[in-house]
């Protein structure tokens, strides 16, 4: 089997701590310097490690105090059709386009698994995106998908238009499940979204499944907070 990067490792053991027990909501825990040497990691391992907690919401970064352990936040169902971003930016009268910033196979970590219903011996795809309307930067994504789902396709199908490619394969889109919450944008977000470090954010954390119940998304998306809105219909 694939061994895991070591930044997935300690993910997967952080979590693990926090779910057993040895670090409940709202407790700050130790500081990076601390755990890249409990780990036996260099500093950057151990921020890329926390950075995917955070985007999950496991983790919260609190300027000038630390990392935390998330609170629970207030939950609103948005409304329950599925529409990419492609689609979406299209209905609106805007050109959408995407640049990849990484591409690979990879083991999935606990939370992917747990999103996806997989087992260890699965694999998945990891990709992470900057996603664009008429050119300008809306949001960058992270989206993991089964391996076997995506095993037919090249990658121009998977990164332009996966959702069609899907249709047009006969699966049939179901439902999604959102969580919405903001957040600052750190130094590499606002690189690549052209904003200013420390501004707003809207974090979209999204399970998307097909008709018969099957999980096959598992997506983390950070927009810029004045290009774009969330608009929910009851």
């Amino acid at each position: 089997m694939m061994a895991s990067p070591i930044y997935i490792q300690i993910h997967n053991e952080i979590k693990r701590s926090i779910e057993s027990g040895k670090w409940n909501v709202g407790d700050r825990i130790p500081s990076e310097r601390e755990m890249s040497v409990t780990f036996g990691v260099s500093r950057m391992t151990l921020r890329q490690a926390i950075k995917t907690l955070v985007d999950e919401g496991i983790l919260e970064r609190r300027v000038g105090s630390g990392t935390f352990v998330s609170r629970q936040k207030v939950q609103e169902k948005m409304s329950s059709g599925v529409t990419s971003f492609s689609e979406l930016m299209r209905a609106q009268g805007k050109e959408p386009s995407s640049k990849t910033i990484s591409y690979h196979i990879a083991t999935p970590s606990l939370s992917e698994m747990e999103k996806l219903s997989l087992e260890e011996k699965d694999l998945v795809l990891r990709m992470e995106r900057i996603r664009y309307a008429d050119k300008i930067p809306i949001c960058f994504e992270i989206a993991t998908i089964p391996e076997k789902l995506v095993q037919s396709y090249n990658k121009e199908e998977v990164t332009s238009s996966f959702y069609h490619v899907l249709e047009e394969s006969g699966h049939i889109i179901g439902h999604a499940q959102q969580t919405v919450s903001s957040m600052l944008a750190s130094e590499q977000i606002s690189e690549y979204l052209g904003i200013r470090r420390g501004d707003a954010i809207l974090r979209l954390r999204q399970t998307t499944y097909l008709n018969d119940g099957q999980p096959f998304e598992y997506v983390r998306t950070q927009y810029v907070g004045d290009r774009f809105e969330f608009y929910l219909e009851k």
